[in-house]
């Protein structure tokens, strides 16, 4: 395998969990991007408390940033998981999800758990991206 089939790229957001709990937002290995569990937060502090949508909009540009910043971007996500602490939200959530990848269509899954780090997290979501074409 060559060099950049084989290249990590790691992708910060800058989140104070990120040396803690040792991970990346994102890690690109050749043509695959996988952007970890995406909650909405700025700096280690909840945004949006109380709106799950509004919670998915930062989560989804979060993922976006994440993305572009690996050298990908929407187009190529083919895979989405979701987490929400209250799945009656999925509605509102799926709508948010749906302004973003409603063209796109890729797999995804909803799941409920228990919780999150932060009480105030609605929403967690992940994604993964395979980049097509000579994009690096």
């Amino acid at each position: 395998m060559n060099d950049v089939a084989t290249k990590r790229l790691l992708v910060s957001s800058g989140s104070p969990y990120e040396p803690i709990i040792g991970f990346s937002r994102a890690v690109r290995v050749g043509n695959i991007v996988a952007v970890g569990g995406t909650t909405a937060g700025s700096g280690g502090k909840p945004v949006a408390i109380g709106d799950p949508a509004a919670q998915t909009r930062a989560i989804l540009e979060i993922i976006a940033k994440a993305l572009a910043d690996s050298g990908a971007g929407l187009k190529d996500v083919i895979r989405t998981r979701t987490y929400l602490v209250d799945i009656a939200h999925w509605e509102a959530v799926g709508r948010v999800h749906g302004e973003f990848f409603g063209d796109i269509r890729p797999a995804s899954s909803m799941l409920e758990v228990s919780g999150f780090i932060s009480p105030d997290w609605l929403v967690e979501i992940e994604a993964d991206a395979v980049v097509s074409g000579s994009s690096a």
